[in-house]
């Protein structure tokens, strides 16, 4: 009886704030109206895409002030914050990865609070006591927000080059040590992006763009990606362009070397849901690149080279994947051969080590995982802890294995599994503050509107009441070939320990259930996606695990659009919608940076009359309605997002201000040296997640 006195309490003082109608800046407006196919479309806030313009950077300064002010206000969230750092503070290890050329093992370390990761290196496995610091990013910066993207070593074992990005932003920069000493080379590459560094000889090949036109490097449009080989000790500007491809400056480029430097691979990808691949053989002298597949909606992923054989991962000729193998002889995909065959479970990935291969498959959003022999026949299953996700590493002339387990409940922990013993022991287990064994996790599988079977995955602290009065945050993604499968976040924790409940859909659009699932979530099938997503929220209400006045959907970047199309849809489901860096204007999307490449699972309204029609009848931004009570509403963006350009959100949040008929409040959160999300620091992390749950619990009249 008391903790209800206490929520009534809450929910009268939060009513009080909600009735006081906050006043919003008013955003740059022009006349701006376009015309797609004989249709004539309004976008008065054009001249927020104008992201380095004054009119602009007042608008987000004062947007920003009264998101703090609001967010200051809500009486717990100092306490919200502290319970997430005292989660969050515990020791973080990935597994240990064997460098061949160096002879040495590498591994990430986070000792709690550190806002990025720290690379050490041991000379042997098991010696982490005397490991030392090979690289730590939080020296890269005062404030944590400098991230490490990549670090890839030469095949002699002199060189490192390590890729970072700035405030989140997808530009990368290159440099170089030297592996004995630890010294900084001079070596510098600017303008780098979606590239990792692939090593022959004293140098390395990368992919980049040219510098972008001062003042809009984070929105102008990237075409014509070009590889260059930057030879060591040489300045960027001799750098040698190794490939272009001009007639279609809308994809992307990137090559491999094997460690061997046997083979050269070249990729092409962005105009579909795939990529092509060619072969060239550097054994050869002057030997040219050769065609081994050529559609560009279907998948190939080089797995591993042993000898001349190369092993793919494929969907081109089934759905859920299957693993095949060639040779330099052979390389044209008519002359492939299947090694393991389609299964009715969906293969993620495989991993060789020690004469073996470990075949990671994906059943109902779930990790299985299988070791097989050479010849593609199944030995035995490598028995989980649970429903969740694992990912295993290993090399192919080594014997260790290792694997990374998280669900929900079971904070990342480190296996080593012993292939001859078919064993697996704990190499590193976290120490969270918290007891895993006070939260059930279930999974349920609920029915859409079309009659598709979804899974939903929930989890909850024991001794919940089904009572239609616990708050609920309901997350999911839905594209772009993605699972969401089970993982562990500390920042849920104080939600559920509090009574929450957090709910996560693995909706049409993603890869859970094979290429199928994907597709039935793309171009005019997109509605399906959202459609899943209520059917979702309809189902946990249906079932009294909530109620419309507990319930919060949450989602970010393709699922910042779920939010935002499921709000306009049925504004009245919800008490409280997060969309976060999403894209919210689908008829302007691909004029920004890559956003070009999402075409393959939009389409664009440039495409057809019927696909603009489609994307007009969904887009976020152009089905806000005035005079509609839209649910109270948080937007997330950054200033360095270059992704999905604050220019979405910016747009979306002012006509959300200006249309919305109801009291509740319609803010956006503008982070600065921040960018999509990744790399971003911990404590700006932690941060965030407080406002969120905060924002949330305040508006649903509860209080932590």
């Amino acid at each position: 009886m008391k903790k209800q006195v206490l929520l009534t309490a809450a929910l009268l003082s939060a009513t009080s704030m909600m009735a006081q109608k906050l006043t919003y800046p008013q955003a740059p407006k022009d006349g701006t109206v376009d015309t797609y196919f004989g249709v004539q479309v309004a976008d008065p806030y054009r001249p927020l895409e104008n992201d380095s313009s004054k009119a602009t950077a007042e608008w987000v300064a004062a947007e920003n002030k009264v998101t703090q002010e609001y967010l200051s206000r809500i009486p717990f969230r100092g306490k919200l914050l502290k319970r997430m750092k005292e989660l969050s503070n515990y020791e973080k290890v990935s597994a240990p990865s064997y460098i061949k050329s160096i002879g040495k093992w590498l591994f990430y370390k986070n000792d709690g609070l550190q806002n990025q990761s720290v690379l050490y290196i041991m000379d042997r496995l098991g010696d982490e006591k005397n490991a030392r610091v090979f690289l730590n990013p939080n020296q890269l910066s005062s404030d944590g927000t400098v991230a490490l993207k990549g670090i890839y070593f030469s095949h002699n074992g002199k060189y490192a080059t390590y890729s970072i990005s700035r405030s989140g932003s997808d530009w990368q920069e290159f440099y170089v040590m030297d592996v004995k000493t630890g010294k900084l080379l001079d070596d510098h590459i600017n303008w780098a992006k979606f590239s990792g560094a692939s090593w022959q000889g004293d140098g390395f090949y990368y992919s980049a763009y040219d510098a972008p036109q001062k003042g809009h490097e984070f929105s102008n449009v990237n075409s014509v990606q070009k590889i260059y080989y930057h030879k060591i000790g040489t300045p960027q500007s001799e750098d040698v362009l190794f490939y272009q491809n001009p007639a279609n400056p809308m994809r992307f480029y990137a090559v491999s070397v094997n460690e061997e430097e046997t083979m050269m691979f070249l990729y092409e990808s962005g105009a579909g849901s795939g990529n092509i691949v060619y072969v060239r053989d550097l054994r050869q002298p002057n030997s040219q690149f050769i065609q081994m597949t050529s559609n560009l909606d279907l998948q190939y992923s080089l797995i591993e080279t042993i000898g001349d054989k190369m092993y793919f991962l494929t969907n081109d000729g089934a759905p859920k994947n299957r693993l095949m193998v060639t040779d330099l002889k052979h390389p044209g995909f008519s002359e492939w051969r299947t090694l393991v065959p389609e299964s009715k479970d969906m293969l993620e990935g495989v991993t060789f080590a020690d004469g073996k291969m470990i075949l990671n498959y994906m059943k109902d959003a779930s990790s299985h995982a299988y070791v097989y022999s050479m010849d593609g026949k199944q030995l035995s299953e490598i028995k989980l802890p649970t429903l969740g996700s694992a990912a295993f590493y290993g090399e192919k002339d080594r014997k260790e294995v290792f694997y990374s387990f998280s669900s929900f409940t079971v904070p990342t922990t480190i296996f080593q599994y012993d292939l001859s013993s078919a064993n697996s022991k704990v190499y590193a287990a976290p120490k969270v503050k918290f007891k895993e064994s006070d939260y059930v996790c279930e999974q349920v599988f609920y029915t859409s509107k079309d009659g598709t079977k979804i899974p939903l995955f929930i989890t909850y602290k024991k001794g919940l009441k089904r009572n239609g009065k616990n708050p609920v945050f309901l997350y999911a993604y839905g594209g772009f070939n993605i699972a969401l499968t089970p993982y562990f976040s500390s920042v849920r924790i104080p939600f559920i320990e509090n009574g929450g409940i957090y709910a996560q859909a693995s909706l049409r659009g993603g890869s859970e259930y094979g290429e199928d699932w994907h597709t039935a979530g793309t171009k005019m099938q997109k509605q399906n996606v959202f459609d899943d997503f209520i059917a979702a929220g309809e189902w946990l209400i249906e079932n009294k695990y909530t109620s419309k006045d507990y319930l919060a959907i949450v989602g970010g970047s393709n699922g910042g659009l779920l939010i935002g199309a499921c709000m306009t849809q049925r504004p009245d489901l919800y008490k409280v919608c997060i969309p976060q860096v999403g894209v919210m204007d689908m008829l302007r999307y691909h004029k920004f940076t890559i956003g070009w490449n999402w075409a393959p699972d939009y389409g664009t309204s440039a495409d057809s009359k019927e696909m603009f029609d489609y994307l007009h009848a969904y887009s976020p931004l152009h089905n806000l309605r005035p005079g509609t009570k839209y649910p109270a509403t948080l937007i997330t963006t950054a200033d360095h997002d270059d992704r999905v350009v604050p220019a979405h959100s910016f747009k979306f949040a002012a006509t959300l201000q200006a249309d919305n008929a109801a009291d509740t409040p319609t803010l956006i959160r503008i982070d600065t040296k921040a960018g999509h999300g990744s790399g971003k620091p911990l404590s700006k992390q932690l941060e965030e997640q407080a406002d969120i749950y905060g924002f949330i619990l305040y508006n649903m009249g509860l209080k932590y």
